[in-house]
């Protein structure tokens, strides 16, 4: 029985080759775009589910102040207090939250490794990655211990053995305890762990949060105990301390200042489902959930119209297999036989189906990894099985519908040759048909609003120019002296000729400045950001000052109690003429919190990217304090011959400023661009998944209107013999497919809005939704359903009249 099915299905698939092939292309592209979600699902959802301590390990984050900034740093003090008073916690980590780049040595042997990461001694009690070699426990208790991953160790050390041998990072000797094995995918993979993250300056300093913080719940405590009693600690030792320093009441201090919010994020949920913060969180990064959601939903989509388009041919070509089943009846064929007959021949055109999608897959998974920044494989056994999944539900969803359909044909109506004029299952495949132009209408909507807010974000006016100024990272070895070296650096570098200006700052466009301090103004608490900088930097990146005047040389105050604003900034503060206000600082030193003048107020730019307002700013001259954060240098070069320009800095640099270091440059302009490379992304697969969707619908479309109308062959042969002009039966056979259109892009248009809307929520500076999109899309589905159906109408229109008349 299996063989005879398998022979009638071979030979329906020679009789009707055109949409046997549009049939299995079609699932095919569906099948595809699941697995590619799939795999980029699956991948996201691994992260840190290897490591046993995933369930009680939570990263702790602050929300400061009345700004509400949130912040995946902590305080010395907080940390070791809330160790020392709370039983519940089992363990404290110290850790960066971010990877360091530097040069590591081993005697003739020099890398530049840009995972490095230094922590408290206890790193592997949260992340147990496997020691290979070497010690396996107080990896790190001595001062200068460092744990190296096995592929750098075979790296640094070739076939020698590690373990005892001395290294130097930063300047300093650190002897290597243990060699331990990345298990990917982490939220923290370094190639290196050092000790000694601690300063000892930090130890008292409740308001320098500069140190991620892990702490490690004793099993079956409610962290919300935990919470509640870390809250605790802050209001203890710093909302009730403060109060009675300023000589406020708590709610008076809490009013104007705002207190400290406490968050923990779990460790097993912390890549897709952690606390957006306003710096980095974890060194690998968060998952992008919105991202994962928009692939999974709509490569479910796609397979929704693959099948509903499968669904369509099939029970649309029925007709032609009416007498087959009415004979298969009359012989003794039950309905089941019928029916499992059917669901067999689907199941082979699913298998085809599956074999071509995994072809496609592995053809364009090389792109699809360059796309997400990932190294997906297909391989293992949760994706097997939901592979298996995915054939069982095709078959299931494609298959039951067109087999009952079928399997209930009336076996005299189907003998006596008159099926054809049946209505049987038409408002079926008419619905379907409607629910595809739907979807091709949101897709179709959908790229078009994304590629309007991508365009806005590339071409909108950020407040700077960019323009020939490249970022060059300044690496110092010695911190100490590192302005002084700055000004030398500049000195010699703008003597060469194709290089116009230098300058620095401590921040990077894009990634924002590399601190902040709060302080209260007037009852007003802010946290603005700060920008340290040289002089002429403002003027260098054609930044603006829109009131008062740019920090200069040529007036002493300006490093020492001068300073900058920016817009937001004035309007935070409430401040009508800022200019000559005098702020108290959030930096302070022995003899307390410094005071400032405004001398100016900067017109606002983006330091961040559009996702984000403009943060308050405040500007000081880089002189002005003990201490720098600038890691860049910024030189702006003319586009003449900027090939030697480039390779004369690069000469410079490497023997110059730092020679462990080879020089790099980015220009500043691709820097920022980088801010909006996710959302690019974003509109390069609506593109191609809106290509995809057309293509599948066109599929569709054509196959039901090639089966519609050969139905009418007949009686368009009549209406050609009683007088119907060629372009009446065309108005006649086409309106149909017009009011299908219509309704279907009726139905697409309100998810397309809704969906659209909550995506732009995600932009501070965005688009409003206009009609254009709407109408585009409306306009491109008429086009494409009258170019297919007209085209189909007119080969059908010129049919000999004879041949159909003749039996009649």
């Amino acid at each position: 029985m299996i063989f005879n099915w398998f022979k009638i299905f071979i030979y329906h698939l020679k009789q009707n080759k055109l949409f046997s092939f549009l049939n299995v292309l079609g699932l095919s592209i569906g099948v595809a775009g699941v697995i590619f979600a799939i795999l980029y699902w699956n991948n996201e959802n691994a992260y840190d589910q290897w490591n046993p301590e995933k369930e009680n390990s939570y990263q702790v984050l602050n929300v400061i102040g009345a700004t509400g900034d949130t912040w995946a740093t902590s305080s010395i003090p907080f940390g070791q207090t809330c160790k020392a008073t709370i039983p519940e916690i089992e363990q404290i980590c110290f850790l960066n939250i971010w990877y360091g780049q530097s040069v590591i040595k081993y005697q003739n042997q020099k890398v530049i490794d840009k995972k490095i990461m230094v922590s408290d001694d206890n790193f592997f009690d949260f992340f147990p990655f496997p020691i290979i070699k070497g010690s396996k426990t107080d990896i790190l208790k001595e001062k200068n211990s460092v744990a190296i991953a096995e592929e750098q160790a075979k790296l640094l050390f070739k076939e020698e053995d590690p373990i005892g041998k001395s290294i130097t990072y930063d300047n300093k000797s650190y002897i290597v305890k243990a060699v331990y094995r990345i298990i990917k995918p982490s939220s923290i993979e370094p190639n290196y762990v050092f000790s000694g993250i601690v300063r000892e300056q930090d130890l008292n300093s409740w308001g320098n949060f500069n140190y991620g913080m892990m702490v490690k719940i004793k099993k079956n405590v409610d962290p919300a105990v935990v919470l509640k009693k870390m809250h605790n600690v802050n209001y203890v030792n710093r909302t009730l301390k403060d109060a009675k320093e300023s000589g406020q009441t708590v709610a008076q201090y809490v009013k104007e200042n705002g207190e400290i919010k406490i968050l923990l994020d779990q460790l097993k949920t912390l890549h897709l489902h952690g606390t957006k913060a306003s710096g980095s969180t974890t060194p690998e990064g968060k998952g992008n959930l919105q991202l994962l959601y928009i692939m999974a939903g709509l490569s479910i989509l796609i397979l929704i119209l693959s099948l509903v388009n499968y669904i369509n041919l099939a029970t649309a070509s029925a007709i032609k297999r009416a007498k087959e089943v009415g004979v298969r009846k009359i012989v003794g064929a039950s309905k089941n036989q019928i029916i499992a007959q059917f669901i067999f021949e689907t199941a082979i055109i699913v298998i085809l189906a599956i074999l071509f999608a995994l072809a496609i897959v592995e053809l364009s998974l090389p792109y699809y990894n360059s796309f997400l920044g990932k190294t997906l494989t297909m391989n293992g056994g949760e994706f097997y099985l939901q592979l298996i999944l995915i054939f069982g539900l095709v078959i299931i969803l494609a298959g039951i519908f067109p087999a009952i359909y079928i399997s209930n044909f009336e076996t005299l109506k189907v003998l006596k040759g008159n099926f054809s004029r049946s209505k049987s299952g038409i408002w079926i495949r008419n619905s379907m048909l409607i629910f595809q132009f739907g979807i091709a209408a949101f897709f179709i909507i959908g790229a078009l609003i994304v590629n309007s807010q991508v365009d806005y974000m590339m071409n909108k006016d950020l407040g700077f120019s960019g323009n020939q100024v490249i970022r060059i990272p300044f690496n110092s070895a010695d911190y100490s002296k590192k302005a002084q070296k700055y000004f030398t650096t500049k000195q010699e570098i703008s003597k060469m000729s194709g290089v116009q200006d230098v300058s620095t700052f401590a921040g990077t466009f894009g990634n924002s400045t590399n601190s902040s301090s709060g302080f209260t103004h007037n009852g007003v608490f802010v946290q603005p950001r700060n920008v340290e900088m040289d002089f002429g930097f403002l003027e260098m990146m054609k930044i603006k000052v829109v009131e008062g005047r740019d920090l200069s040389p040529k007036f002493a105050s300006d490093t020492i109690d001068n300073w900058l604003i920016n817009e937001t900034l004035a309007k935070r503060l409430g401040l009508k003429n800022p200019i000559n206000t005098v702020i108290t600082s959030g930096w302070g030193n022995e003899k307390g919190n410094l005071k400032f003048k405004v001398v100016g107020v900067v017109k606002d730019f983006h330091i961040t990217g559009l996702q984000n307002k403009v943060p308050p700013m405040v500007f000081i001259n880089i002189k002005t304090l003990k201490w720098n954060n600038f890691d860049n240098v910024y030189v702006k070069v003319s586009p003449n011959n900027l090939t030697e320009t480039l390779a004369k800095l690069k000469t410079y640099w490497e023997t110059n400023v730092n020679p462990d270091y080879p020089f790099d440059y980015e220009f500043v302009n691709k820097g920022f661009a980088k801010t909006y490379e996710e959302n690019v992304k974003q509109k390069d697969l609506f593109y191609i998944l809106n290509l995809v969707v057309i293509i599948i619908a066109v599929f569709g479309l054509f196959a039901l209107a090639s089966f519609s109308m050969e139905r009418r062959l007949k009686e368009i042969a009549i209406r050609k013999t009683l007088g119907a002009e060629t372009d009446i039966l065309l108005k006649e056979l086409s309106k149909q497919y017009v009011l299908f259109c219509l309704i279907g892009f009726a139905i697409g248009i309100v998810p397309a809005y809704l969906l659209l809307q909550k995506w732009l929520e995600n932009f501070a500076f965005r688009i409003g939704v206009s009609a254009i999109p709407f109408s585009v899309a409306l306009v491109s589905l008429l086009f494409l359903t009258l170019l297919i159906v007209l085209t189909k109408a007119y080969q059908v229109t010129k049919i000999d009249i004879l041949k159909y008349l003749k039996y009649e």
